[in-house]
Order: structure tokens, then C-alpha cells, then sequence
């Protein structure tokens, strides 16, 4: 969904782009990690450290990412056999 109408749009990208490359890395990191902690606070506390990553792998990127393959690195680097 979209309600933002096309002239506020092109004053928002106008205003984003008045900034430096830095600028927007540092708001694009930000909010990365806002939406990080937003997620990682709606796992239940009982998840291990690794299982929370692997959630939070499939909650950011569903689709994109062979979940299996991730978690088996993930296991492999916690029994220290990278």
C-alpha cells in the first residue's frame, strides 16, 4: 500500500538526496537496525542465540536466503568447525 501522494514522494526523494552518501548510509544503517531490534523483540526468549538468528534470517529475508544452508553455517561456526 501506497498513500503517499506522487508530489510529496518527489519532495521526500529530493530532500533524501540533498544529503551526503554518508548521511544516507548512516539513516539507511539506522533504521536496519531499528528494524532489527523490532523483530528480535518479538521472538520468544526461549530461542538460543542461533535459532534467534536463523528467525531472524527468514523473518528479513524470506526468499532470498537457503534458510537450510544458513543454519548449518550457522551450526558449524558455533562448534567451531568453519
Amino acid at each position: 500500500m501506497n498513500d503517499t501522494t506522487p508530489e510529496i514522494d518527489q519532495k521526500v526523494r529530493e530532500l533524501i538526496m540533498r544529503l551526503s552518501g554518508a548521511q544516507r548510509m548512516k539513516m539507511a544503517s539506522d533504521m536496519f537496525a531499528t528494524a532489527r531490534s523490532l523483530v528480535l523483540a518479538s521472538f520468544s526468549r526461549d530461542l538460543s542465540a542461533t535459532e534467534a538468528k536463523v528467525h531472524l534470517c527468514e523473518r528479513l529475508y524470506s526468499g532470498e536466503v537457503d534458510l537450510e544452508a544458513f543454519s548449518a553455517v550457522l551450526r558449524r561456526w558455533q562448534t567451531g568447525q568453519e
